[in-house]
């Protein structure tokens, strides 16, 4: 059995795990294409990314589990899992992934609701009299 590295992507609400070993650079999100999971171009690019980083799109096979969020998360938790295996694999792609910005785990989520708002911060209209 060939070695398979595993590593999890979290962004928002989206949570991956990767599983990554040495391929063809077949890439598969919930047993379907990345191409047809991620119809749009610039998530297939986030996806990617890491991959391109290093220059090997076509050295690794990458098996993506996604739950949660909605698809721009799962996205970037993909991007964010494949670059922690990758570094998991060979220590050596640590600089170029890191230069690339690819092992920051983005804190930014959704602000909770504050009671008497509307939502967040948005406040109802302001009326005088």
């Amino acid at each position: 059995m060939e070695k398979q590295k595993n590593a999890v992507g979290r962004r928002k609400e989206a949570v991956t795990r990767i599983f990554i070993s040495k391929g063809t650079g077949a890439i598969t999100v919930n047993d379907k294409d990345y191409k047809t999971y991620f119809s749009l171009v610039y998530l297939q690019n986030q996806v990617e990314r890491p991959l391109k980083a290093i220059e090997a799109s076509d050295k690794f096979d990458v098996k993506i589990n996604a739950t949660g969020g909605g698809v721009k998360g799962q996205a970037e938790a993909a991007m964010l899992g494949i670059a922690r295996a990758l570094v998991d694999l060979n220590a050596e792609y640590r600089p170029s992934l890191k230069a690339a910005g690819l092992l920051k785990r983005d804190p930014r989520s959704v602000e909770r609701k504050k009671f008497g708002k509307k939502k967040a911060r948005k406040s109802y209209q302001f009326s005088k009299r």
